[in-house]
C-alpha cells in the first residue's frame, strides 16, 4: 500500500466540493425568494461545470432559480449538477486509491439500466422534492413534509418504484422529526442536500430500475463481514474476492443481507435474524470458502445471493486470501447513481504498521506515513475491538473516506494473546460463538424475539 499517495492533494477536489457546499446553502433557507447569497451559490455551482454537456442546461437552471422562478425541469438539472460534481470527486479518490493499493481497476462506471415505471407517481414525487427546494430547510414544516406520504403509499406496492418510495420515506422521517426547520440550531446540509438530489434524480423514468445482472461460477474467498446497524434495520455485507472457474482474473465481490429488526435486538443477537437468509456468513465465521454456480451478480459486483446456487467448500484463511488473491483481484464498476465520495468501501490489506493512540484516535503508521483508524465502525456484534485493533500487526479493513481524509474501516486484524498469535474477525460470531459476551447477548435476542413474537401472534388473533 503506497501510503503517501493518500495524504497528497488532488488537483480540483476541494474546488468541486465548495460548489456543492455553496448549493446547499441556497438549499437552506429555499428557493422560493432566493437572496443574493443565495444566487451567487447557484452560480458558483453552475460555473463548476461549464465545461460539460451540463452546462447550457443548469445555467439556465441556476439563472431561473436565482430568479425564484424556476420548475420541476430546472430543479432536475440542478440535481444533475450536483451530483456529476459529487461523482468526479468519487472519481478521482477512487483512482488515488487504485494508485495506492496497485490492483488493476475494471470498468470505472457499470452500464446504466433502461426502462420506463410509473410516470404519474414520478411526477408527484418530484413535485414534492420541488417543493422542499422552495422551501428549503429552515422552512420546512409538517403540512409540507406530510405531502410525501401518499406518494410512498402509493409507490410502495411496485417493486420497481420501491426503491425511491424507501428513500422518499427515509427523508420525510428525518425531515419530520426535525420540525419546524426554523427552529434547528444545526441543520446536515450536506445529508439532506444528497438525499434530495439523489431522490430528484431517481424520479427521471428508468433510473431506479434494477441494475443489469449476470451469472458467475467459481469459487468465493470472504475476507471479512461489514455490519451496518440502525434502529429498525441490520445489513451484513460480505466483502470477497471471486475466482471464476474459468480462470479469468479474480474479482472483488460482494454479498449482503438487509433484514428490519426490533430495537431491542443489538450486539451479537443481531446475527440471530440475518443467518437464516444467507448460509455465507456461516462460512465467513468459519473460515470456509464457498463454490458458486449460475450465482447471480450486478455488474458491480454484488452477488444477488441466493443459497441454492452456493455450497460450502474447502477451508480458506482471510489473511492467506488478502496476501495472495487480493492484489491481482479487479476492483468492480461503479453504477452511475452510486459515484459519491460517501460510497467508497475498498477492501485493502495492511501489514508492518505501528499503531497509535491519542485520546480516542487511533492512527496506523504505513511507510511513515499516517493512516487514520475508524473504529467507530466497529460493530459491537462481534469479538473485534478497538483494543485489539491497537495491538494488532496486520489487517484487512475497507479503505474510506470521510470528512476530507482517508480511513480504515477494520474487518479482521492479526494479533497476539497470551503469546499466541490470533486472527479476531468483526463478523466472527456470524455463525454462532462460544464467548462468553457473545452468548449472553444471544440469549437476550432469542428471550426479545420470542415475547414479540408472542404478541404479534395475541394481536393477530384479536
Amino acid at each position: 500500500m503506497r501510503a503517501d499517495l493518500l495524504v497528497e492533494n488532488i488537483a480540483g477536489l476541494d474546488e468541486a466540493l465548495t460548489a456543492v457546499d455553496a448549493f446547499d446553502r441556497a438549499l437552506v433557507t429555499g428557493l422560493l425568494r432566493p437572496q443574493p447569497a443565495q444566487a451567487a451559490g447557484l452560480t458558483e455551482l453552475a460555473n463548476a461545470v461549464s465545461g460539460t454537456p451540463l452546462a447550457a442546461r443548469v445555467a439556465e437552471a441556476a439563472d431561473k432559480a436565482a430568479a425564484g422562478s424556476a420548475g420541476e425541469d430546472h430543479f432536475v438539472a440542478l440535481a444533475a449538477a450536483r451530483t456529476a460534481l459529487l461523482g468526479s470527486v468519487h472519481d478521482a479518490l477512487m483512482a488515488r486509491v487504485a494508485e495506492a493499493s496497485g490492483r488493476p481497476r475494471g470498468a470505472e462506471t457499470a452500464p446504466a439500466p433502461g426502462g420506463r415505471q410509473g410516470a404519474n407517481l414520478l411526477a408527484a414525487a418530484r413535485s414534492w422534492l420541488s417543493d422542499l427546494a422552495r422551501a428549503g430547510w429552515q422552512g420546512i414544516d409538517h403540512d409540507t413534509v406530510s405531502g410525501a406520504a401518499h406518494v410512498v403509499s402509493a409507490m410502495l406496492p411496485d417493486p420497481a418504484l420501491r426503491r425511491l418510495a424507501t428513500l422518499l420515506d427515509g427523508l420525510a422521517a428525518e425531515l419530520a422529526a426535525s420540525c419546524p426547520g426554523s427552529a434547528l440550531e444545526r441543520i446536515p446540509a450536506r445529508r439532506w442536500g444528497d438525499l434530495w438530489s439523489r431522490a430528484m434524480l431517481l424520479t427521471l423514468p428508468g433510473v431506479a430500475d434494477a441494475p443489469v445482472t449476470g451469472t458467475v461460477t467459481g469459487r468465493l474467498l470472504p475476507l471479512g463481514i461489514d455490519v451496518q446497524e440502525h434502529a429498525t434495520a441490520v445489513q451484513a455485507q460480505v466483502h470477497a474476492v471471486f475466482e471464476p472457474a474459468d480462470g479469468t482474473a479474480p474479482r472483488l465481490v460482494r454479498a449482503s443481507v438487509s433484514v428490519p429488526k426490533p430495537d431491542t435486538v443489538v450486539g451479537a443477537g443481531l446475527w440471530q435474524l440475518l443467518r437464516p437468509h444467507m448460509s455465507l456468513l456461516a462460512a465467513v465465521s468459519d473460515g470456509r470458502s464457498m463454490d458458486l454456480a449460475e450465482m447471480p451478480v450486478t455488474a458491480e459486483g454484488d452477488l444477488l445471493w441466493s443459497d441454492e446456487h452456493a455450497r460450502p467448500s474447502e477451508p480458506a484463511d482471510a489473511f492467506a486470501t488478502a496476501r495472495v488473491a487480493l492484489p491481482t483481484a479487479i476492483d468492480p464498476a461503479t453504477a452511475p447513481m452510486d459515484r459519491h465520495p460517501a460510497r467508497i468501501a475498498v477492501p485493502v490489506f495492511l501489514e508492518g504498521y505501528a499503531a497509535q493512540r491519542d485520546d480516542e484516535a487511533l492512527t496506523f503508521t504505513v511507510a511513515g506515513h499516517p493512516l487514520a483508524v475508524d473504529t467507530d465502525r466497529i460493530p459491537a456484534a462481534g469479538p473485534l475491538t478497538p483494543e485489539a485493533v491497537a495491538a494488532s500487526g496486520a489487517c484487512i479493513g475497507l479503505l474510506r473516506w470521510d470528512a476530507g481524509t482517508y480511513r480504515v474501516q477494520p474487518l479482521a486484524v492479526e494479533t497476539t494473546v497470551r503469546k499466541k498469535a490470533v486472527a479476531i474477525h468483526a463478523g466472527g460470531w456470524a455463525g454462532g460463538t462460544t464467548d462468553k459476551a457473545g452468548v449472553r447477548s444471544e440469549k437476550a435476542a432469542t428471550d426479545a424475539v420470542a415475547v414479540l413474537r408472542e404478541r404479534a401472534g395475541r394481536l393477530l388473533r384479536k
